[in-house]
């Protein structure tokens, strides 16, 4: 068994779920190999372009995804595997997420410097024109 892919005892679960009915004809790589890579398109976050080879073309495994995904399967594929619900006790996901400094409520912005020094080292604002300025046309 590879890093992601089902153990046998999920794949148990799956099977059971898995109708007779097709849409098209059989794969001939097998429902364990669809799932599984799946499995991996879920778990890695690449594109289906990228499937390795070995699970088969990555659009007849999209397309045979998205039947299922049509046909209702997947949800019943996840409610079997889902964990049950405790009456006692939930678990909660705590990840915490380190905010910047400026998201803490305080004023934003620059600091006002009060020594003339710093106008004098800051680069100007914007460019001085080319044109001379009696060259300039008025007109609007």
């Amino acid at each position: 068994m590879r890093r992601h892919e089902l153990s046998d005892e999920q794949w148990d679960t799956v099977e059971a779920l898995l109708e007779p009915v097709r849409f098209g004809r059989p794969s001939s790589r097998g429902d364990r190999n669809f799932v599984n890579a799946v499995v991996w398109i879920a778990k890695t976050g690449a594109p289906w372009r990228d499937l390795p080879e070995r699970f088969g073309h990555w659009r007849t495994i999209y397309n045979r995804f998205s039947n299922w995904a049509k046909s209702g399967k997947w949800e019943a594929i996840f409610k079997a595997l889902s964990m049950g619900k405790d009456e006692i006790g939930s678990l909660l996901d705590a990840s915490i997420v380190r905010a910047h400094q400026d998201s803490s409520g305080g004023t934003g912005g620059q600091k006002k410097t009060t020594s003339g020094g710093h106008a004098a080292v800051s680069r100007p604002r914007s460019t001085p024109s080319s044109t001379p300025r009696g060259a300039r046309s008025t007109l609007k």
